[in-house]
């Protein structure tokens, strides 16, 4: 436990030392203040028409009130998590041989399951934060709106609506690490980043979004419509997936030959 408690220090440090969380937060906000300017044209449909903001055909799914709003922000971590959450992940797996620090992590005396351990809770306390200062920004914007239908059985709700879309995220996220690992950097990562981001808007789009492990979470926080119900098969599939990130980053690092 020492170990690994060793391990955790470092990587959060080293997430301490650079800009990157920091970047990634400023990139992130982006959410809440397109949530915030969507809800602002349902609120003010006639003062957004006249200022030129929308046009009069424009349409807007949802409505000006609070449980749309936190909604909007699930579906938003849905699909946008699969780029903030994958980037984290390339980013603390990827940087050890990007920075060439790979051989000097590997000659600490411990396991490298240890340190395989200490990056993914590092990258799963990291994403829950900046999942949290979005929702966090996201409510102060939504006071300043002065948007209704604040409640408390609203708030638990959707906030267990955001905080579940946002642990799926997560969860298929974890094969990035593998690409981080396997390739020796970001490049491998980041497409396959992209790549599974677009089939998840496709498969989606033609009705086998609920199959598909990355569309699932943009479904579950109601990119369809309305906020879906997580069914045992997808759990599954996500569950299956998340152990095969991890699974197979973990078999890479403990017995892949390491040359950098």
């Amino acid at each position: 436990m020492t170990y690994f408690l060793n391990a955790l220090r470092i990587e959060f440090l080293k997430i301490r030392k650079s800009k990157v969380i920091l970047l990634t937060a400023l990139a992130f906000s982006i959410a809440p203040i397109m949530a915030g300017f969507f809800m602002f044209i349902l609120k003010n449909p006639t003062l957004a028409q006249q200022s030129g903001l929308v046009s009069a055909k424009a349409q807007i799914a949802g409505e000006a009130n609070w449980p749309s709003y936190i909604q909007l922000h699930a579906q938003m971590v849905g699909v946008g998590g699969l780029i903030v959450f994958g980037f984290m992940m390339s980013w603390v797996f990827g940087r050890e041989f990007t920075d060439k620090t790979i051989k000097d992590l590997l000659i600490l005396p411990y396991s490298r399951s240890i340190i395989v351990f200490a990056k993914f809770l590092t990258v799963i306390i990291t994403s829950l934060l900046l999942s949290l200062y979005i929702i966090v920004f996201g409510i102060i914007i939504g006071v300043i709106i002065g948007l209704p239908g604040w409640n408390v059985e609203m708030i638990q709700t959707n906030i267990a609506l955001f905080v579940n879309v946002t642990l799926l995220s997560i969860f298929v996220s974890t094969p990035v690490a593998f690409f981080a690992s396997y390739g020796r950097g970001y490049l491998a990562p980041l497409g396959y980043v992209i790549v599974t981001l677009v089939f998840a808007q496709i498969i989606a789009a033609i009705g086998y979004g609920t199959y598909f492990p990355w569309s699932i979470p943009a479904l579950i926080g109601g990119l369809a419509g309305t906020p879906e119900s997580l069914q045992w098969s997808q759990f599954f599939i996500i569950f299956f997936i998340g152990i095969i990130g991890v699974g197979g980053t973990l078999y890479w690092w403990r017995f892949a030959d390491q040359h950098d």
